[in-house]
């Protein structure tokens, strides 16, 4: 027999860690390999993390609410000796996203630290730099946090060793500056709020705080200008009733209007590529897949936005199905962390409430987001041979937020406008 580390896997760009929020095994139990042993809630998904040996779950390392960095131990796997009677070795865990080398130290390696005396969580992390540092319980508990529930990060408690007097914890104005810098700073305290005796309180779920926590920061980071098109669609609307009941019956699902919508994005993004780019730094990085987000709401009234890789690869026959998949697994909670990761322009179907328009918030680090109005049946001038005549069209607003650091007026107004010459001009004649 031999022990095998599982350790806490990447689930996407930019997630460094994970918070365990149910085992559905425990100790003792038998698993078997790809089975799921427990629930992971990161900052994008809540995911089950399967099993990657088969054998029995010989000890769980980390409790249910702890957050863990990507690649740190979470539990041990006893599993069948190999051919030649040697044990196996344990599972090297990936290496943790840290930037200090001082802070991937072992346990044993380093000094014990005494448990904490309030009911502030500390991540392995923090608890990592803490120790080689020399940091104190009490000390450390002094330290401000800027995480959720007032948490001490990997920012804050490198920020604050940098700027660390001698003998103990800087002034609080001093470490507020050092762990929140001028790009990181929190939105500004509010204003105090009266409640009365009939008033409801309601607290925020873990997704709305995080949904409130990035909208906030993406309206400090960006700089937001919206441009308004509104678009002809009659041709758009008559080719779909005309073809919906068929496309029904031959593949089961329906067609909407949200793939046509996003083929005509995929398009005038080609035309206009510097809408497919990204800021870091003083760097624009231009993409090179397009990857559409969709925003989805979800029963709860969250939103969640999955995203459709490389959208140039898909005919109008599979964005389809591909709206319809990750709609439907965004609802019945059933995305996983690749599906939420990697998009480079998102669209929002506002039309979707009966709204007409409106003005939608960036999805870091994106620089541009489009919002699909409600279509709606509104009197207008056309050109007849005849001469101009008012007929009854489709109609529908196109509102295009944009991040005005790399993107400017004209461009951002170009881009609009070309997706809603594809749509004005979308070939009736074509099958699906």
């Amino acid at each position: 027999m031999a022990l095998v580390e599982m350790v806490m896997p990447k689930m996407g760009e930019s997630i460094m860690e994970g918070t365990v929020l149910a085992w559905l095994k425990q100790e003792g139990d038998t698993i078997e390999a790809d089975e799921s042993v427990l629930e992971v809630a990161t900052d994008k998904v809540d995911t089950e993390v399967p099993a990657i040996h088969a054998g029995v779950l010989k000890e769980i390392l980390v409790k249910e609410g702890d957050v863990v960095p990507v690649g740190a131990p979470i539990a041990r796997i006893e599993t069948e000796a190999s051919a030649g009677g040697a044990s196996a070795p344990a599972t090297q865990a990936p290496k943790a996203n840290t930037t200090s080398e001082k802070a991937a130290a072992s346990n044993e390696q380093a000094a014990v630290l005494e448990k904490p005396a309030g009911d502030r969580f500390y991540s392995p992390l923090v608890m990592n730099i803490a120790r080689e540092e020399g940091i104190a319980m009490s000390e450390l508990e002094r330290v401000p946090g800027t995480g959720r529930e007032d948490r001490v990060t990997k920012k804050d408690i490198l920020a604050y060793v940098k700027n660390r007097p001698q003998g103990g914890v800087a002034p609080v104005q001093t470490q507020l500056a050092a762990s929140a810098p001028a790009q990181t700073q929190r939105a500004p305290q509010q204003m105090p709020i009266s409640i009365s005796g009939g008033d409801e309180i309601i607290e925020m779920d873990r997704m709305r705080k995080m949904i409130s926590e990035r909208m906030v920061d993406s309206k400090r980071i960006s700089p937001h200008v919206t441009s308004f098109v509104e678009a002809d669609v009659s041709g758009v609307v008559s080719w779909r009733n005309k073809v919906k009941n068929s496309f029904m019956e031959r593949e089961g699902e329906p067609i909407t209007f949200t793939p046509i919508f996003i083929e005509a994005v995929v398009k005038a993004i080609k035309d206009y590529p510097m809408i497919n780019v990204q800021v870091d730094g003083t760097r624009i990085i231009k993409k090179k897949d397009i990857n559409i987000g969709l925003a989805v709401a979800l029963p709860s009234g969250n939103l969640i936005v999955p995203v459709i890789h490389r959208a140039d690869q898909y005919n109008l026959t599979g964005l389809t199905k591909k709206v319809n998949d990750l709609a439907k697994r965004a609802r019945e909670n059933k995305l996983t962390p690749d599906d939420l990761q990697g998009g480079t322009f998102s669209v929002s179907n506002v039309g979707s409430f009966g709204n007409m328009m409106g003005t939608p918030i960036i999805m870091q680090p994106q620089v541009a987001i489009l919002a699909l109005g409600a279509v709606v049946k509104k009197p207008a001038v056309i050109e007849t041979p005849s001469g101009d005549a008012i007929a009854i069209r489709h109609k529908m607003f196109l509102s295009h937020s944009y991040d005005h650091r790399v993107v400017d007026g004209s461009l951002g107004g170009m881009f609009v406008r070309r997706v809603a010459d594809y749509l004005e001009k979308f070939d009736t004649k074509q099958t699906v």
